[in-house]
């Protein structure tokens, strides 16, 4: 019998990125992989979260937990996908991406909804997400 995860509860303020975290949704092997391995199709963009310096200290725990592997095709950099419930209500997952530079204080989040839409967020906005790990 497996291990039950671990839940672990952040909240972070939501703001507008780049459109960066759009374009590797949209990529067909992490579109596939995010469907087998999480079980939805993600929507094709990511909510990104400004986290606290809690929020930082949790995401920076999470680089060291056990990921759902989503394995990257050459040329590409990996990242850490753990899976998570977003308020409560819709299932999804937060994604670190492993890129030199990458801020230590943000987290992206897919599901297979917008969630801007879905919660009425703007930027400024603070959400609860709920991270599960091995």
């Amino acid at each position: 019998m497996g291990k039950q995860p671990k839940t672990i509860r952040l909240t972070g303020r939501v703001f507008s990125g780049t459109g960066e975290g759009s374009k590797f949704i949209e990529l067909s092997w992490v579109r596939s992989q995010i469907e087998e391995k999480l079980g939805f199709t993600p929507f094709r963009g990511t909510l990104n979260l400004l986290l606290d310096e809690t929020g930082s200290n949790i995401r920076k725990a999470l680089e060291n937990a056990k990921p759902v592997p989503i394995v990257p095709e050459p040329g590409f950099r990996p990242g850490k996908c753990f899976k998570a419930s977003i308020m409560g209500l819709v299932d999804g997952a937060v994604v670190i991406p492993l890129v030199e530079g990458y801020p230590k204080n943000v987290l992206e989040v897919i599901a297979p909804v917008n969630l801007r839409e879905r919660f009425g967020l703007k930027d400024g906005d603070v959400i609860e997400v709920s991270v599960f790990v091995e």
